[in-house]
């Protein structure tokens, strides 16, 4: 059995300077970011190399055709070397272009291309959530098939994974909430997937840990708390995807993506929606196995009775989204079965990784107590 697998080669540097002199960006480089990340950081150096600005090719969600439009763009240019500077959007879309064919995008996604890897891929998050500087999975909405869905083979772990806290300075705090809530996420559902394992699980714990502790500076001292605090949540971040992209997620990722696909809700608050209905649904699937370690564990870090978990915890997140019912972002009650089904035909990948079975009247009923 496996225990665990950490891909990338992970670099820390303090400033963006030192990653440039490190790694010695040059015209063989390209770098696909936002402009408002490369003008804040990184135009200042005066690079010589070739540039993409993701938000050029759309907004929201990564998807098919934000991917098929860059490619149209770079598909002459004669790079050996991608570099990803941005959040889960940007490390996302940026995966696909270290391989040798992209498009059409459905049928890579549908494995029905070759996956070669022929350029090196660095990966530098700018949030603290998504981990996907880690993971050899990158997650597109296929406007088509109207879902999301994970492409995940190994040739798209990247080479080097960079953690530069000061990218994180100048974060607005309803990304740094919806990217960590994420984060912690990643984080609970890894330590209960399966596949876990007690290497895996050293990450999922440390990761709880350092988010929930952060979450309730936060909660005492106001959204400044943060600032201070940015490096041990970009590390949690990172310790979360190593969790996750070795045990992998479950059914708050799966059931989250219909959400996030049709109404555009971004991923970490989609999380945030269908966290606590599964995991109170697990609890009264199963309340003697795996989960009593867990709930332990968040008892003592919140210093809580073990059934007041959740309610702890939602407490702590509330303060950084409200939560709301499903109706509130405009989804019609008929629509819970059209979600139901895309889950239980989607997300199988994902769904294989739950604590308990969850069958098709199960997800529904979750999504019907959420409504």
């Amino acid at each position: 059995m496996k225990a665990l697998s950490i891909k990338p080669e992970i670099h820390t540097f303090d400033t963006c300077k030192e990653f440039i002199d490190n790694f010695q960006i040059g015209r063989e480089d390209l770098i696909i970011t936002s402009e408002h990340t490369y003008v804040s950081y990184f135009s200042k150096y005066n690079l010589d190399t070739n540039v993409i600005f993701i938000r050029n090719y759309g907004h929201g969600e990564p998807s098919d055709e934000m991917v098929e439009a860059i490619y149209k763009d770079i598909k002459d240019i004669p790079y050996k070397r991608v570099i990803a500077i941005g959040g889960g959007s940007v490390l996302d879309v940026s995966k696909l272009f270290a391989l040798k064919t992209v498009s059409p995008v459905i049928d890579l996604f549908d494995h029905k291309l070759g996956f070669i890897k022929d350029k090196e891929l660095v990966l530098i998050p700018t949030t603290c959530g998504t981990g996907s500087e880690v993971t050899n999975i990158s997650i597109l909405e296929l406007k088509a098939r109207q879902t999301k869905l994970g492409l995940a083979v190994e040739e798209l772990y990247a080479d080097y994974a960079i953690m530069i806290p000061e990218l994180l300075e100048d974060l607005p705090f309803k990304f740094f909430a919806t990217s960590s809530i994420d984060a912690l996420i990643h984080a609970i559902e890894s330590s209960m997937s399966p596949k876990a394992t007690d290497f895996t699980e050293l990450f999922s714990y440390k990761a709880m840990e350092m988010i929930l502790k952060g979450y309730e500076e936060i909660a005492n001292h106001g959204p400044e708390a943060r600032i201070p605090l940015l490096k041990e949540f970009l590390l949690a971040s990172t310790y979360a995807g190593i969790a996750f992209g070795n045990a992998g997620c479950g059914a708050v990722h799966a059931m989250s993506y219909p959400l996030g696909s049709r109404y555009h809700v971004p991923h970490g608050e989609a999380n945030y929606q269908m966290f606590i209905g599964v995991f109170k649904t697990y609890q009264r699937l199963n309340p003697t196995g795996k989960i009593t370690k867990l709930n332990k564990f968040l008892a003592g870090v919140l210093n809580c009775k073990e059934d007041e978990v959740y309610v702890k915890i939602e407490e702590l997140l509330n303060v950084l989204i409200p939560k709301k019912q499903l109706r509130e972002y405009g989804l019609k009650e008929e629509e819970l079965k059209v979600f139901t089904e895309s889950v239980m035909t989607k997300q199988g990948r994902l769904m294989a990784n739950n604590y308990v079975e969850l069958n098709e009247k199960t997800v529904y009923e979750i999504y019907k107590s959420l409504y």
